[in-house]
């Protein structure tokens, strides 16, 4: 737990770097390699924790977490970069002439620059000029040297991220097949809450709408009692995986769409685990939403998570805030297709939607209330 810990400072403190020194791509890039390298180090440590689920879990989250900061980095190194470049095009003319005089003056002993064939009036004037002209010309040549010394430090950072980007997407799907099969050994199942199975069937039979199945789904009493009073979460919870807010509560979107949630663009994969410790009331494929994760975190309230992959948890497991849920669908990109897209800058790889809905009794409430979420 310390080295997570360690990784979200640090995660954070590349979040503070990005907004507060937006001109200072090296050490963005520097830090989420440095993530990176505490993720591998708990993959490790992982292996031999006596709670391996909760370990792992946190293990795949700090993954997410450098990749995504690795990925901010290379972004803005490869906007620091194009930016320079632009530069010496729109100074080719000019740096032609001053890296000319630069190999002039290089090659010629000083007093010979200085001698005028006009004698020694001529003489005295160039070096008078060449005295005005010099510190201009050190200064020119002093910003020269240190952007073409920035640019090889920002490639350098590009190959060395490239490097360790191949062993980090290794071992970010070594972690969550073994977070998998960690779930499936377990033999500490948690405590559970039993919902008659023949009322639950009849409700899935029943259901054509996720509302409706919703509705029902608050009528069959679960028996479940969560400590933690939900009302103090509001405003607080994270949201269940690293995305971002694609569609608002009851928004339109481009296919004439409004729906009473959150749609959330993620990464193929992601690990979503629950905001706030919860039951789990229904946890499997409903209606055309894939497979869908429904909590009750406190009374009277329903969080849907719709749109996963397989479920790593059971209809009434009481589960804790973080524990893992679910991993979306989807395929890992390669190495070359997230450099890539990371220079682009586009979120190319959020190739996921989660949709979340969070219900009072038979109402939907806006879960942008609720959650500290961010929009592209």
């Amino acid at each position: 737990m310390r080295v997570f810990l360690t990784i979200q400072a640090l995660f954070l403190l590349t979040l503070a770097n990005m907004a507060h020194a937006q001109s200072d791509p090296i050490t963005t890039a520097k830090r989420a390699a440095q993530m990176l390298d505490a993720a591998a180090t708990q993959l490790s440590e992982a292996q031999k924790s006596s709670d391996r689920v909760a370990a792992l879990t946190s293990t795949v989250r700090a993954y997410e977490e450098g990749l995504s900061a690795l990925r901010e980095g290379l972004r803005r190194v490869a906007i620091r970069e194009r930016a320079i470049n632009i530069e010496f095009e729109a100074k080719e003319d000019r740096l032609s002439r001053l890296l000319g005089v630069l190999q002039t003056i290089g090659r010629s002993p000083a007093p010979l620059l200085m001698m005028h064939p006009s004698g020694a009036i001529g003489t005295a004037r160039s070096g008078m000029i060449l005295s005005d002209v010099t510190p201009a010309l050190q200064s020119e040549a002093l910003q020269l040297k240190t952007q073409l010394e920035e640019v090889s430090v920002l490639r350098s950072l590009q190959e060395s991220a490239a490097t360790q980007l191949v062993t980090a997407l290794e071992n970010i799907q070594t972690a969550r097949a073994t977070l998998a099969q960690a779930v499936a050994d377990r033999t500490d199942l948690p405590d559970r809450v039993i919902t008659d199975p023949a009322q639950m069937a009849a409700l899935i039979d029943s259901a054509d709408t996720l509302q409706g199945f919703a509705d029902g789904l608050t009528e069959l009493s679960s028996g479940s009692a969560n400590p933690a009073d939900f009302e103090t979460a509001k405003g607080k919870l994270p949201l269940p995986a690293n995305g971002i807010i694609l569609q608002g509560f009851n928004e339109v979107n481009a296919q004439g769409t409004k729906r009473p949630g959150l749609t959330v663009a993620l990464q193929s994969q992601s690990l979503v685990t629950a905001p706030w410790p919860a039951t789990v009331r229904y946890a499997g494929p409903l209606l055309d939403y894939g497979s869908v994760v429904i909590l009750e975190p406190g009374k009277g309230y329903l969080l849907i998570l719709a749109g996963l992959g397989a479920p790593l948890v059971e209809e009434g497991q009481i589960v804790s805030d973080g524990e893992a849920l679910a991993m979306m669908g989807g395929n890992l990109p390669d190495a070359d297709a997230f450099l890539i897209n990371a220079a682009k800058g586009g979120g190319g790889n959020r190739q996921e939607s989660l949709y979340i809905e969070l219900r009072q009794g038979d109402t939907p409430t806006n879960p942008a209330d609720w959650f500290v979420v961010d929009r592209e």
